[in-house]
Formats: C-alpha cells, sequence, structure tokens
C-alpha cells in the first residue's frame, strides 16, 4: 500500500473565504492581512482493492480546463480514471472542488467511475446555507448515481473505516486504511497540520474547537503507540508523516 500526497500548493484565505495563491517566495504575508496561510494537499492511495482518493482539492484548472488534480494524479503515476473511490471527510469548498470538471461552461463528475463517500449528516448541512458549501459542485454529484451516504461510524469494506468526529464541521468524519500492515489514517481538518499536535489550542475556525482539540490529542496518542502513517492535509511542511510522543511531547517525522 502505497499514499502520495497531490499537492496543490500555497493559500492565504481571508473573511470572504476565498483562496488566494500565495507564493512563499516572492508574496508578503503583511501584505494580506487578517488572512490564514494554508497548503492544500489531496491524498492518493493505492490498495490491492482501491485507488483512494481522500479529499479532492480546490478544483483548480489550467487554460485549458483540465483539473489541476488529474494532473497530480499522473505525475504520481496513475491515471484519474483509475480512481475507484473518493473519501470526503467534508464538504468545503477547499476539500471537494476537485469533485467536478468544468469543461465549456459545464460541469462534469472528476472521476465517473469512483464512488464517493459521504456523511449524510454532512450532505444535509452542506445545503444550508454557509458559503463554505459549493453546491454546485454537491448538485453534480447528487445527480451522477455515485454518491454513497454513510452515517455515523463503522466499516466500509475490509481496508476501510470511517469514524464520525465532529469538530470542525458537525458531521466531519476520519478515515482509517489498513491493508498490507500499513494503518493510514486521514484526519482531515481535525488534524489538518503536525503543529496542532504540538500546541494544543481550540480553533476559532472549527464548529466546535474544544472538541477538535480534544480528538487531536487523542489520535496524537493513538498514532505513537500504534504505528499510524498520517495524513496532513493543510501541512506546510510534512504532508505523510508518523507520530512520536517523547516526554508528553509530540514529534512528526517523515513517512
Amino acid at each position: 500500500m502505497t499514499a502520495y500526497s497531490l499537492d496543490e500548493g500555497s493559500y492565504s484565505v481571508d473573511s470572504s473565504k476565498k483562496f488566494v495563491p500565495f507564493n512563499e517566495k516572492t508574496d508578503k504575508k503583511a501584505d494580506r492581512k487578517g488572512s490564514m496561510f494554508i497548503h492544500v494537499h489531496p491524498f492518493l492511495i493505492q490498495t490491492a482493492r482501491d485507488l483512494i482518493l481522500l479529499d479532492s482539492g480546490l478544483g483548480y484548472a489550467d487554460a485549458d480546463e483540465e483539473l489541476v488534480l488529474h494532473q497530480n494524479i499522473r505525475k504520481s503515476g496513475y491515471e484519474p480514471s483509475q480512481v475507484s473511490l473518493v473519501l470526503l471527510s467534508h464538504l468545503h469548498q477547499d476539500h471537494v472542488g476537485g469533485m467536478v470538471t468544468k469543461k465549456n461552461g459545464r460541469l462534469n463528475l472528476a472521476f465517473p467511475d469512483a464512488e464517493y463517500v459521504v456523511q449524510r449528516g454532512e450532505w444535509e448541512y452542506g445545503y444550508s446555507g454557509s458559503g463554505s458549501y459549493k453546491t454546485d459542485v454537491m448538485d453534480v454529484l447528487q445527480r451522477s448515481g455515485n454518491l454513497h451516504f454513510v452515517e455515523g461510524s463503522g466499516r466500509l469494506n475490509d481496508e476501510v473505516t470511517y469514524e464520525l468526529t465532529g469538530g470542525h464541521t458537525p458531521y466531519h468524519q476520519a478515515f482509517h486504511v489498513n491493508a498490507d500492515g500499513d494503518h493510514y489514517f486521514f484526519g482531515a481538518d481535525v488534524l489538518p497540520e503536525p503543529e496542532e499536535l504540538q500546541h494544543k489550542f481550540a480553533a476559532k475556525y472549527d464548529y466546535d474547537g474544544r472538541k477538535s482539540m480534544e480528538l487531536r490529542q487523542q489520535y496524537g496518542e493513538l498514532a505513537a503507540a500504534e504505528d499510524w502513517v498520517v495524513l496532513f492535509y493543510h501541512s506546510t511542511n510534512i504532508a505523510i508523516g508518523r507520530v512520536q510522543l517523547v516526554q508528553n511531547t509530540f514529534k512528526i517525522v517523515q513517512a
């Protein structure tokens, strides 16, 4: 089993919730006051059963309207058509933009042969009117017949389990992928960066910041004790790492 970071680069995000590309070599953070600065890393995992995509990025495309996500999948040695399972932690725009492609003004499913796994509660919450959700993208998936709703926590198949976490959104979910003796954990925006293990805080951008903080501690301890490989969706340095607990302090090393 092998995992790949499909790095989409660095962005600033202000109160408008727009993701603006940020070049760390030429742009200055001081010029974008009131902004958060994050990386975006969808992930690809090849197992004996599936080619799995974990969240789908921003959905940005080049001048020829080809998804950057598709390009990154090819750079990893696969074709987008090989993706058979898309696991979605939640439906904020930076996690679902790549669910679809846009060609000549029309939106189509980006992975038409894949099953898309979503928490039913998150789907319903996404249509509630928050600006963080792109319902036009969700509409395409709803019409496709590829949508697979799950509820709560459970097992999808003999390799994948899903866990309702809440925290970042009311129905946010995490995923565990187990195969060939490896355990990959994708905590998405409950555990988006290694630094959030090392600094204990309740984030204002979470639906329930205290719950997310408590979950990070729990996941960090389990990852260290059970030798998980952790996938950090918004990391600026280590995107795929292992967690060590040394004298009650978490240390993250490249996997």
